[in-house]
Order: C-alpha cells, then structure tokens, then sequence
C-alpha cells in the first residue's frame, strides 16, 4: 500500500527535475536579455528596453522560483518529511 510518505516522494521525484528546468530556462532569458542590452543592435533603443524587460522579468522569475523551493524545503523540514 501507497503511504503519504510515497507519495510525496513520488512527486517530490518528479517536480525537482522541473524545477531545475524551469530555474535554467530563467537564467537564459535573463541573459538573452542582458546581450540584447549590451549589444544593442545598431544603437536600437527599442532592443533595449526590450533588453531590459527581459532582464527583469527573468530575474522575478528566479526569485519567485527559488523562494517556492526554499520555502517548500523549510516546510519539508519543519513537518519531517521526506526530502
């Protein structure tokens, strides 16, 4: 029989994984961003400001991502489940 514990286990197993995807997806639109600011084509202010939006909204992306992870570990620590 399936406990709890399995369970989150199981799912645990499997959104990890995503996580990692997802955090790395992140990191590459925030540097896509950072070159189209850097590099701006041709001295085009509109690829920089989309450079800098880029940027930005890669950068809230981590943030939201790693704090979900920090604080889904804290509670899996504080409900002694396993990690």
């Amino acid at each position: 029989m399936i406990g709890v514990k399995d369970l989150i286990r199981a799912v645990g197993g499997l959104i990890n994984p995503i996580i990692a995807i997802l955090v790395g997806v992140a990191l590459l639109a925030f540097f896509w961003g950072l070159a189209k600011f850097i590099f701006r084509v041709g001295g085009d202010e509109k690829a920089v400001e989309e450079g800098k939006r880029i940027m930005k909204w890669g950068l809230i992306a981590l943030f939201v991502m790693v704090s979900v992870w920090g604080i889904v570990k804290f509670m899996q620590r504080a409900l002694n489940l396993p990690i």
